[in-house]
């Protein structure tokens, strides 16, 4: 990593550190070139690092100035250029005097509504912007929300921000965002859009005027902070005031009804201003946020990270979340009446067909779909990562359509990088052929990755098949280096040694 006073470019002085994550450090630097401050993001050194992850985050910082450029906007950070320095790509931004809505909630936990209002219209006037060009930014939160110390409001870091003609670079299966923040249709696997970035936005109103997430905070467990997500439970406001029927149109849970960036400005420009917002937003938000099929409870425990690495959520679609039991009960019943009637009616065109000596012509049977127990989901679960890593061709012959698709090939060479899999958080069936497993994998350099996986199985003659496969939430904990060798002597220096401590005594 450079230090104060290195040159970039050949043009961009570094003069202090701003700030550093997981990616890397933002520093204040001057463009001498052009004679102004500028905000440089450089990426940590890579070396040692996996190839995959360490392609995943050069490609990831190319994105972020190539979509970032796209955007002009006032209430946006600018990116003004992107260079290289030691073979890694360096993010050149516009500099902001400010401090992030994260760092100001840190110190003063909440904030009044009409000042949490003026942040958001002015937020929302920059989502309208990306949205209008195509982007979808994936990741608002209060960390992202930087509070100019001119007044001004500016969103930042498009690093995992989605393009509608954007190849993606992040893993498949693996989910994007911070979860306290997420929209309940992304935390189910649903494919980014403006509306899921609405939700985000409106989280993070809703944690600036009451001092926390709706749907609570990442503090033990971050897999039940995403089922709670997922399920759209939202704990109701208490100091929102004339803001909380504006957090519940943010908040709905179905994506369509939430408002554009358009709306939403001048209903926040409304509450900043003191004017009365319009009788259909008058409902309060216990009564007009819709909560979705419920999550049944478990004690699975997320491991927090160690050694200084973070939680790691990247995106993909999975299946829609189960139905109920009392939803599936209510379609069985719901059907039954027709069947009886379909049967009836089979057996009069059966008579019919015999009076016409027609009766070898039988009709088929209708076959009935199987429905797995969920002890049996557990148990297929279980015996699948028992056969792995030393059987990946056994272990294939469990897998549905959806994950074959992948290749056999591709497959047993993603399975040749592990050198163990243990099981740490028992298969849990969570619902309709949906199971939920947290699994320990340890690579060959010593590596250990701890997962959490959503597996959705479909139903098979011999028993349910593995179909899609979503990691929930990742950790990777990487090995200390190993201790410096002690340095041994020859003996001639013992030699030495030896006639040096004669001389010595003598």
């Amino acid at each position: 990593m450079s230090e104060i006073g290195t040159l970039l470019a050949g043009r961009y002085r570094l003069q202090r550190q701003l700030g550093s994550g997981g990616m890397g450090v933002v520093w204040l630097a001057t463009d001498e070139l052009l004679h102004r401050p500028v905000a440089v993001k450089q990426l940590h050194a890579t070396h040692g690092m996996d190839p995959r992850a360490a392609d995943e985050a050069r490609q990831r910082a190319m994105r972020e100035g190539r979509l970032a450029a796209r955007l002009q906007h006032p209430n946006a950070i600018a990116v003004h250029d992107v260079t290289e320095h030691d073979g890694l790509p360096v993010l050149v931004m516009e500099y902001l005097p400010s401090r992030s809505l994260a760092d100001v909630l840190a110190e003063q936990h909440r904030m009044a509504p009409d000042v949490v209002a003026v942040i958001g219209s002015q937020a929302a006037q920059a989502l309208g912007a990306a949205h209008q060009a195509g982007i979808v930014h994936r990741d608002i939160k209060p960390g992202n929300v930087l509070l100019g110390d001119d007044g001004s409001v500016k969103i930042t870091d498009f690093g995992i921000s989605h393009a509608a003609d954007d190849i993606a670079v992040t893993r498949t299966g693996i989910l994007s965002g911070t979860p306290a923040y997420l929209a309940p249709e992304i935390a189910r696997g649903s494919a980014p859009s403006p509306g899921s970035d609405m939700y985000s936005l409106g989280a993070t109103l809703y944690t600036a005027v009451e001092g926390l997430p709706p749907s609570g905070e990442d503090t033990e467990n971050s897999l039940a902070l995403l089922h709670r997500v997922a399920a759209g439970v939202i704990r109701p406001t208490e100091h929102a005031g004339s803001l909380g029927p504006v957090l519940d149109r943010m908040l709905d849970t179905n994506p369509n009804q939430r408002p554009t960036p358009e709306r939403l400005h001048a209903m926040l420009h409304a509450v900043a201003s003191g004017q009365p917002l319009p009788a259909e937003f008058a409902a309060p938000l216990g009564d007009r946020t819709q909560v979705i099929g419920r999550i049944p409870g478990h004690t699975t425990t997320v491991v927090p990270p160690q050694g200084g690495h973070g939680t790691r959520l990247d995106s993909a679609p999975v299946a829609a979340w189960d139905e109920s039991p009392e939803r599936q009960r209510s379609t069985r019943a719901t059907r039954r009446p027709l069947i009886l009637a379909a049967l009836a009616a089979v057996a009069i065109l059966l008579i019919a067909l015999a009076t016409t000596r027609l009766s070898s012509e039988d009709p088929t049977p209708t076959s009935v779909a199987r429905t797995a127990s969920p002890a049996e989901l557990e148990r297929v679960v279980s015996d699948y990562y028992a056969l792995l890593p030393q059987h990946p061709g056994n272990a294939w012959t469990r897998l549905g359509p959806q994950l074959r698709a992948q290749g056999h090939q591709t497959y047993d060479a993603t399975w040749a990088q592990v050198t163990d899999v243990a099981v740490f958080s028992p298969p849990v069936a969570t619902g309709n052929n949906t199971v939920h497993v947290g699994i320990e994998l340890t690579q060959p350099d010593g590596t250990r990755i701890k997962e959490f996986h959503q597996l959705g199985l479909v139903a098979d003659d011999s028993a349910p098949l593995i179909n899609t496969d979503t990691v929930l939430h990742a950790e990777t904990i990487t090995p200390p280096p190993p201790p410096a060798p002690t340095p041994t002597r020859t003996k001639e220096q013992e030699g030495k040694g030896e006639e040096d401590k004669k001389g010595e005594d003598d």
